[in-house]
């Protein structure tokens, strides 16, 4: 298992760094942990690029995991919609390609 801690600014600004981030991790074998704890500030777009990212792992059978969400991302993927299937619905992290996630 890898874990990526992801960056504690995902506004708009930021999202070419994000996906710099992100990139490399796309095709990896090994299941992925990205860890939401230091999130502060979150934008559509960023969001938008972490749900496509998710999304594109689990068309391509890879698990990634969102784990310890911070209140700002979870409310953020909440408004938007992108709670479930990013697994940031409930308390206990789930994968985004988990029975029941829509990524």
């Amino acid at each position: 298992m890898t874990q990526l801690t992801l960056q504690s600014d995902l506004g708009i600004e930021r999202v070419a760094d994000l996906q710099a981030a992100l990139q490399p991790h796309l095709d990896a074998d090994a299941p992925l942990e990205l860890a939401g704890d230091r999130v502060e500030r979150v934008h559509a777009a960023g969001l938008q690029l972490l749900h496509a990212f998710v999304r594109d792992r689990a068309a391509r059978g890879r698990r990634t995991t969102i784990v310890h969400p911070s209140p700002a991302l979870a409310e953020a993927a909440r408004q938007l919609a992108l709670a479930a299937s990013l697994g940031v619905d409930g308390d206990a992290p789930r994968s985004a390609n988990a029975p029941g996630a829509t990524a």
